[in-house]
C-alpha cells in the first residue's frame, strides 16, 4: 500500500496524495475517487429568517433558494473587498456552507453579530462537520452541494465520528494535489488565496454576486465599477514554465519587464496542462505578455476580460 503524503500549508491536515498524484487525477476524469477535505470549516444557519437576512448581507440572491439548491455567498466589507465565502446549500430548514481552514470561526462571529432580533442562529460546526468532495452526481438522502464552483462533482457534510469509514467505503483514496490541479484548470479561485484583502468581485468574474438585488455591503463599489469603470485587476490561468521542479510560492510576485503586475496564488502540476497556477495581474497588463515570477516564466490565459467595463453602458 502506498504511503500517504501529507499536504501543507492551508492544507495541511489532510493527504497531499496517495503515492500516485497524477493517476489520481486520471481517477477524478473518469469519475472515481473520493477527496478529503475536512481541514475545510463548517458552519450552519438555522431559524425562519435565515435566507432572507442572508439576502440582506451578501451578494447573492437568496430569498427564492429552493431546498437542494447550491449557492456561493461572499460578504463584503463597506468598500467591496471580500471579507468572508460560504459555499453553500439550504436543506428547506437549515442553510450549511464550508469555508477555507481557520475561516469558520471568524465568519460565524460575524454573522452572529448582524444577527439583531432576526430569527436565526449561527454555528461554527467544524468540530463536528467534515466537508468530502467526489465527482459525479451526488445521492439522494445526504445533504450535499453542487454549485458552479463543484468541478463537476459534489461536495457532502459528514459526521466527523463516520468520516473514517466513509472515506473507506466511497473509493479510491484522492489528494489535494489532484483536487486543486482540477480546480486550477477550470479557473475556480480559491477566496483568501488566490485573493488578498483588496479584492473585489468584479476583479474574479463576479464570482457569487448578483447585480439585480437590493442594497448589501459594498454594493456601491461592485455597482460602480460594473457600471462605470473596470476592475484594477483580473484573474488569469498561468501556464507556468515546466522545465524546472519547483512551482512558485503562494503569494509569490508577478513581474513583467522588471516591474511588479501582480502576484500568483495557487499553483499545481496538472497530469495534461502541466504545471499551472491562478494569479491577479493588473487590467493593462497585455494579455498576450509572458510574464515572470521568480525565475519561472508564465503564460497568460485570461479568465476576466480586462474591458469588461467597456461592454456595459448604465441606464439613465
Amino acid at each position: 500500500m502506498a504511503a500517504v503524503i501529507a499536504g501543507d500549508g492551508p492544507d495541511a491536515g489532510v493527504a497531499w496524495h496517495h503515492g500516485d498524484p497524477m493517476g489520481e487525477q486520471r481517477a477524478l476524469e473518469a469519475g472515481e475517487g473520493v477527496v478529503d477535505l475536512s481541514h475545510r470549516g463548517v458552519l450552519t444557519v438555522s431559524g425562519p429568517d435565515r435566507l432572507s437576512w442572508l439576502h440582506s448581507l451578501s451578494t447573492q440572491h437568496l430569498e427564492n433558494l429552493q431546498p437542494g439548491e447550491s449557492t456561493t455567498i461572499l460578504l463584503l466589507g463597506p468598500t467591496g473587498h471580500i471579507e468572508h465565502a460560504l459555499l453553500a446549500v439550504d436543506d428547506g430548514e437549515m442553510l450549511w456552507a464550508h469555508t477555507e481552514p481557520g475561516r469558520a470561526a471568524a465568519a460565524t462571529a460575524f454573522l452572529d453579530s448582524m444577527r439583531f432580533m432576526l430569527r436565526v442562529e449561527v454555528a461554527d460546526r467544524t468540530d463536528q462537520l467534515a466537508v468530502v468532495w467526489q465527482p459525479g452526481e451526488p445521492p439522494a438522502g445526504r445533504v450535499t452541494r453542487t454549485g458552479e464552483d463543484s468541478l463537476g462533482g459534489f461536495e457532502s457534510f459528514i459526521p466527523r465520528g463516520h468520516l473514517d469509514d466513509y472515506l473507506a467505503q466511497a473509493g479510491r483514496p484522492v489528494g489535494t494535489w489532484a483536487y486543486e490541479a482540477r480546480r486550477i484548470a477550470a479557473g475556480v479561485p480559491r477566496i483568501f488565496l488566490d485573493t488578498d484583502e483588496r479584492t473585489i468581485p468584479n476583479e474574479i468574474g463576479l464570482y457569487g454576486t448578483h447585480l439585480e438585488k437590493g442594497c448589501y455591503r459594498g454594493q456601491e463599489t461592485v455597482a460602480r465599477v460594473h457600471n462605470l469603470g473596470r476592475p484594477p485587476r483580473r484573474l488569469v490561468l498561468l501556464h507556468l514554465d515546466g522545465s524546472t521542479d519547483a512551482l512558485p510560492e503562494l503569494g509569490a510576485e508577478l513581474t513583467l519587464d522588471g516591474k511588479t503586475v501582480g502576484a500568483i496564488g495557487t499553483s499545481a502540476r496538472h497530469h495534461e496542462l502541466g504545471p499551472i497556477g491562478l494569479g491577479l495581474v493588473k487590467r493593462k497588463v497585455d494579455t498576450e505578455a509572458t510574464l515572470l515570477t521568480g525565475d519561472i516564466t508564465a503564460s497568460q490565459e485570461p479568465l476576466v476580460d480586462p474591458e469588461v467595463g467597456l461592454h456595459f453602458r448604465a441606464r439613465l
